[in-house]
C-alpha cells in the first residue's frame, strides 16, 4: 500500500484569524485539482467516511483521500493520499479501516495497533484460520473494526469494554487481532460513535451485543443491562426485509422494505434507544424497534437514503425532501441555525442540487457533528463533475476544502 504525506497549501492565512465559528447551511464545495490532465472522472465520489479525527473520500477509481485532524494544529490538517484498489473506506471515532478489492484490511487506530495508532497494518492476515482471510465488508464501530469474510464469518478487533466484540469484557477488554464473533453472517451495522453492533444471518434473524444502557441494542424492557456481552437475538423485529441499521451513541435506526408491495416495496424507519439528543426522531426512549412516525412521511413518499452520526439523523425521501432531527448545536442538520436539538423530525430546505437525474443517486454520509450530501451515480459521463455539499462546525472540523470559486472553508 503506497501512502503520499503532504500537508495542505493554504494561501490565505489571514482567514483563519477570522474563521466563521459554524457553518449552518450546506455549502458546495469540489477537491481542487491537483493535476490539470486528469480525468473528469477520476474525483468522482464513491463514499465518504468521517469519525471525530478523520475523513476519508473515496473515488471510483478506488484511489482515497483521508483528512486528518492534526493535535498541534487547527491550522494544517494534514492531507494523506492513499494508492490502492479500495472497495470500501469505514472510520470510527478511533480507527480507520480500508477494504482493498482483493480483499485485505488496512487498519489504524489506538486499540488496532497501539505500538503505532498511525500505522496501517493489514488486519486481515491476522486472522487465524488462512482460509477465511478475503474480507468482503468492513464496519467500524466507535473503536471497533469488525470484518465479514467470503466465508460469511464475522471477526472483531479492537475494544471489548462493552462487550461489543460479543465476549466477556471482564476477561477481553480488547484484541489485537480478529476474533470469530458469529458464522453464516449476511450483513454486519454499527456506527461511527457506536459501542453497539448489529449482525444479521442468512435468514434474516437479528443479533445484538455491547453498550445498551440506553436500550439501544433494541431487547426490550427486559434487558436494560448496560452491558450485552454476548450475541443476542433481537425479539419483535418489524416485519419485512431489513435494507439497514445505522447506530449512533444511543440509539439505533433500522430501515425495513415491505416485501408484500412487490411492485412499489414500501419503506420505513424503525428506531430505538434514549431520546435525549432526539436523533431517535421520537420523544420518549424506545425499548425495542418502534416505527419513526411523521406527516412528512407521505403515503406516496418512499425513503431513499438515511444517515446518523453521534445523535443526529438526516433522511432522503423519493419526494425530493430532506428530513432531520437530533443534536444540531454545531448546525450538522443544516437549518441554518444552531437551535441545540431538533426534537421531532422536520423537513429542511434542499440545497440545489446540480443534477436532474433519479434523487436515488443522492446519499448521505453523517460524521460525529458534520454532514455530507454527495452525488454518486451508477456511471457518469465525461461532461458530469462531482458535488458535494457539506454541513458542518469549521473550528470543531479542523479541515479546510476549497471551493469552485478558489475559495478555502
Amino acid at each position: 500500500m503506497k501512502f503520499l504525506f503532504f500537508i495542505a497549501d493554504f494561501k490565505n492565512q489571514n482567514f483563519f484569524k477570522n474563521k466563521p465559528e459554524k457553518i449552518r447551511k450546506p455549502i458546495q464545495f469540489k477537491f481542487e485539482n491537483e493535476n490539470e490532465n486528469e480525468n473528469k472522472n477520476e474525483k468522482q465520489i464513491k463514499q465518504i467516511s468521517s469519525g471525530s479525527y478523520s475523513i476519508i473520500f473515496l473515488f471510483k477509481n478506488g484511489k482515497a483521500i483521508e483528512y486528518l485532524k492534526e493535535n498541534d494544529s487547527k491550522q494544517n490538517p494534514s492531507k494523506i493520499q492513499i494508492e490502492e484498489n479500495i472497495q470500501k473506506v469505514t472510520v470510527g471515532d478511533d480507527n480507520v479501516a480500508i477494504l482493498t478489492k482483493e480483499g485485505n484490511v488496512f487498519a489504524k487506530g489506538k486499540d488496532i495497533n497501539p505500538n503505532n495508532p498511525d500505522q496501517f497494518i493489514n488486519i486481515s492476515l491476522l486472522i487465524e484460520d488462512k482460509n477465511d482471510r478475503i474480507i468482503q465488508d468492513i464496519v467500524s464501530g466507535s473503536n471497533s473494526i469488525y470484518l465479514l469474510t467470503s466465508n460469511k464469518n464475522v471477526y472483531g478487533i479492537g475494544s471489548n469494554h462493552y462487550g461489543q466484540i460479543g465476549l466477556d469484557s471482564k476477561t477481553l477488554k480488547k484484541t489485537e487481532k480478529p476474533i470469530l464473533m458469529m458464522k453464516n453472517v449476511s450483513k454486519i451495522f454499527s456506527g461511527n460513535s457506536s459501542y453497539h453492533v448489529f449482525l444479521l444471518n442468512s435468514n434474516q434473524e437479528l443479533f445484538g451485543c455491547g453498550f445498551n444502557q440506553y436500550s439501544q441494542v433494541g431487547l426490550g424492557k427486559l434487558k436494560e443491562e448496560k452491558k450485552i456481552q454476548k450475541l443476542t437475538k433481537i425479539q419483535n423485529i418489524p416485519k419485512g426485509k431489513i435494507i439497514d441499521i445505522q447506530c449512533g451513541y444511543n440509539y439505533s435506526i433500522m430501515l425495513i422494505e415491505n416485501e408484500n408491495q412487490n411492485q412499489n416495496p414500501k419503506r420505513k424507519l424503525y428506531s430505538c434507544g434514549s431520546s435525549y439528543y432526539n436523533g431517535l426522531g421520537k420523544n420518549e426512549n424506545t425499548y425495542e424497534f418502534t416505527e419513526i412516525k411523521s406527516s412528512l412521511f407521505e403515503n406516496d413518499d418512499n425513503i431513499i437514503d438515511f444517515s446518523v452520526g453521534n445523535a443526529h439523523t438526516l433522511i432522503l425521501t423519493s419526494n425530493s425532501k430532506l428530513i432531520g432531527f437530533g443534536w444540531n448545536a454545531w448546525g450538522q442538520l443544516g437549518t441554518g441555525d444552531t437551535t441545540e436539538y431538533q426534537f421531532i423530525p422536520i423537513q429542511i430546505e434542499l440545497p440545489k442540487l446540480r443534477f436532474n437525474e433519479n434523487i436515488s443517486n443522492y446519499h448521505f454520509s453523517c460524521g460525529v457533528s458534520k454532514s455530507f450530501l454527495y452525488y454518486s451515480p451508477l456511471s457518469f459521463s465525461n461532461i458530469e463533475e462531482d458535488l458535494i455539499k457539506l454541513f458542518r462546525r469549521k473550528e470543531f472540523c479542523d479541515i479546510s476544502f476549497k471551493t469552485e470559486n478558489g475559495e478555502i472553508i
